[in-house]
């Protein structure tokens, strides 16, 4: 699998198993760094800092359910690193839709992509 496929094959596994509260699932998605950021940008104005080892070891509050589509990839890999930008369509599991610009950064390690950090933007569609 070439490198795009193998990101975008992780981004939407990251989405999935956020929604579906799978923790493992989850943290195998990330490589928490001493740099490693997590920056969210709220529909009401807000900017969130969120701790990055909240990815790994995330809230209770995590997997509410729901499904998410990730459209619009776009990529610049650059060997063991890479940002990837997409938009992000969350639909609840009570129906109610949540739209993002989202600016993901990665790293291979081991010979695989993991996230390193990223930043969302809640938006209107």
């Amino acid at each position: 699998m070439d490198d795009t496929a193998a990101i975008k094959q992780l981004l939407e596994k990251e989405s999935a198993t956020w929604r579906a509260g799978d923790v493992a699932g989850h943290a195998a998605c990330w490589h928490i760094q001493p740099y490693s950021r997590v920056l969210v940008s709220t529909g009401d104005g807000k900017a969130l800092d969120i701790p990055p080892a909240l990815m790994i070891a995330p809230s209770p509050s995590m997997g509410q359910g729901g499904a998410a589509v990730n459209s619009n990839y776009k990529m610049h890999v650059a060997g063991t690193t890479a940002w990837v930008s997409h938009d992000e369509e969350s639909t609840a599991k009570d129906g109610q839709k949540t739209y993002s610009y989202e600016l993901r950064l990665l790293e291979k390690i081991d010979g695989q992509w993991k996230l390193v950090g990223q930043s969302i933007h809640i938006r209107k569609p």
